[in-house]
């Protein structure tokens, strides 16, 4: 096992001992074996590390890493110098096209399936970015743009139609413009004052920071860097998915402990490929990118999407933020996968653009993936799970200050979503159906949404391998012992939007589903055709032991809940200090009356569409043992409502982060 050095003091001749370092990462790729550890020391390294071969076991990793107690920065950008004045605040540069190698980002949009424009012509935002002292300018569309700027304080959010504040207003006031000529890219930029000759001036000029060009480049670990400026693009599960970092289709990747910022789309790629489909419903324009998501599903298998394959990925403990659309990203490639541990925010929020694939962590087909204590905050939405949301498992997150914080759509389950927080307006949207929500806080909103017009595919336990489809008539779910909270509906969504009527506090929005199996089957008119009988009839609910308070209410057919007053004091507060979070319960003294019986897996009616039961990855059933904060669970005792063990009536007070 060799352990290859590079340095900025190093030479790409020399031998990559102590002694002797390399220059450049990417030379210390090309010498990297299985077994082999790239050891990268304190400075700033401005390429695309492209590895050139995996490693051959989860033993014998090719791993990268930065040096134990030293900072180093990956970035795809370069330092732009030679700005000249241009009119009031406006500074220009030219910048050799050669610059950018064989893609400049200044010349692509931004574009690609479910991204929504204004109208079919409105001017495209560009994947190049300029940075002043390593925060990024807004783009504007026209020259003249940069001399009437204006500073925006609020603005509104695309999907709930409610009015938020800009999280960086002095953004605005900083912003650029470009044109590409056959040989020079003409950035024009206002800095709000300040010389950008006397400042660190950057702009994006590659793609990525770390990925390979390759596929099933296997068990590499990427460890303790800054990685920072990509020009990702945009990533829906219908296309490629490049990202700042990520595995390119491959199989147990580690990416932990490193601190990630400024990708233009995604940051963090665990996704699919371009040989299964690549943005062809808007370059094609002839079948919707519902159809093109499906035929991607079944290319995948036929390229070999399966456990021995593919996923199997970890992605822990990193700090990531200011992307444009993810921190996480991922369509087939993240199948097996763990997310733990990690620090998400700012994602989206500048609202560069706009479309359907946004959110802090975003997956397709999140096939046996454990969501677990991460930290979503200050997002557009934090945790959506679309399509084939079967095996997965959100659990102990804490997430707060986003504008919506979990949205899980079009599955079929089985999923498992305990011992949360979900403190934000919107806290929970409910747009499929086989979910398990056991012990969580939810703090704001609950939305339900059948969608009868797309089926999606549901597989066979723990394995890629398609089972059939299924529209969602919506129910077919369960909620256990969770706390939940009245709040501000305005606050979530506008009012007379859709969401809004849509969107309740509690499980009162089940109201008229079955409670039971056989109450379901009697609503079926047996004179109607095979499937025309079922179309339309919401599929039963399993809600017990919950407790409700603060206005919020529950399911009319509820077994032992608990409603408290709805004038007693019950709030939520969650005290973000930086580096250490504390969440503040206050409620009734009569909470304590609530007693949720020890629960698992088998405690659970098995999903009616998958035919499966809620079990671990290794079919194990579901242990619900530990609480949010890691508390054991006793398994022949009872224990409160919600996400803590010891939450009692007045004030909790505890540490989550």
């Amino acid at each position: 096992m060799t352990v290859l050095h590079v340095a900025t003091t190093g030479s790409d001749l020399a031998d990559g001992s102590a002694q002797s370092p390399l220059r450049t990462v990417n030379r210390a790729a090309a010498l990297a074996h299985p077994g082999d550890t790239v050891r990268v020391h304190a400075g700033e390294y401005r390429e695309w590390v492209v590895p050139v071969r995996g490693g051959l076991s989860d033993r014998r990793r090719i791993t990268y890493e930065a040096a134990p107690g030293e900072h180093v920065v990956l970035k795809g950008s370069e330092v732009v110098t030679g700005w000249r004045p241009d009119g009031g605040d406006v500074w220009r540069v030219d910048v050799p096209n050669a610059l950018f190698g064989d893609s400049n980002p200044f010349a692509q949009t931004v574009d690609g399936d479910w991204l929504v424009h204004d109208t079919p012509d409105a001017p495209r935002k560009h994947l190049g970015d300029v940075y002043l002292d390593g925060r990024s300018l807004d783009e504007v569309t026209a020259r003249a743009d940069l001399d009437t700027l204006a500073e925006r304080t609020n603005v509104v959010d695309h999907w709930t139609g409610v009015t938020v504040p800009v999280p960086h207003p002095e953004r605005t006031r900083r912003a650029w413009y470009a044109e590409v000529g056959p040989d020079v890219t003409t950035i024009w930029a206002t800095f709000d004052g300040v010389d950008p000759n006397g400042a660190l001036t950057e702009i994006n000029v590659r793609r990525s920071v770390f990925f390979p060009r390759e596929h099933h480049l296997d068990y590499i670990t990427v460890r303790g860097f800054e990685m920072a400026h990509a020009a990702t693009p945009w990533a829906p599960p219908t296309a490629d998915q490049p990202g700042l970092v990520g595995p390119n289709w491959a199989k147990g990747w580690i990416i932990e402990d490193n601190v990630i910022h400024d990708a233009k789309c995604s940051a963090i790629s665990l996704g699919k490929e371009a040989s299964t489909g690549d943005n062809w419903a808007t370059t094609r324009g002839d079948k919707p990118g519902y159809q093109y998501q499906l035929e991607s599903v079944f290319a995948a298998r036929r390229i070999g999407w399966d456990r021995e394959h593919v996923g199997s990925h970890v992605v822990r403990r990193n700090h990531v933020y200011d992307c444009g659309q993810n921190a996480v990203v991922g369509h087939l490639g993240c199948a097996f996968s763990v997310i733990e541990d990690n620090h998400v925010h700012d994602i989206a929020t500048r609202r560069e653009f706009f479309g359907h694939e946004i959110a802090g962590i975003k997956l397709h087909a999140a096939i046996d993936v454990v969501i677990r204590r991460n930290r979503v905050h200050g997002c557009t939405l934090g945790i959506w799970l679309d399509w084939q949301t079967q095996g997965t498992r959100v659990t102990r997150n804490l997430l707060y200050g986003n504008q919506r914080d979990l949205f899980v759509e079009v599955s079929h389950g089985p999923y498992v979503v305990d011992h949360n927080v979900l403190a934000s307006p919107a806290a929970l949207e409910v747009v499929c159906q086989g979910g398990a929500y056991v012990h969580n806080l939810v703090a704001g909103s609950v939305r339900l949404e059948a969608v009868p017009d797309r089926a999606t595919p549901y597989h066979l336990p723990h394995s890629t391998q398609l089972a059939g489809f299924a529209t969602v008539q919506g129910g077919d779910d369960r909620y256990v012992g969770n706390l939940f909270l009245g709040g501000d509906l305005d606050a979530a969504y506008a009012p007379g939007s859709k969401h809004h009527g849509q969107s309740s506090f509690g499980t009162g929005g089940y109201h008229a589903f079955p409670a039971s199996f056989a109450e379901y089957l009697g609503r079926i008119d047996p004179t109607l055709g095979d499937h025309e009988r079922f179309h339309g009839k919401p599929m039963p609910v399993y809600v017990r032991h919950n407790v409700y308070a603060g206005g919020a209410r529950g399911y009319v057919h509820e077994r032992d809940g608990l409603t408290l007053p709805a004038d007693a004091v019950a709030r939520v507060h969650v005290d973000d200090r930086g580096d250490e979070v504390h969440l503040e319960i206050t409620l009734p003294d009569d909470v304590e009356r609530s007693a949720v019986p020890a629960l698992d897996g088998t405690d659970l009616e098995p999903a009616r569409y998958a035919g499966a039961e809620f079990e671990d990855a290794d079919g194990a059933p579901v242990r619900f043992d530990v609480d949010l904060v890691g508390t054991p669970r006793d398994r022949g005792v009872a224990a409160p409502a919600g996400p803590l063990v010891y939450l009692r009536g007045g004030t909790t007070r505890v540490r989550v982060w």
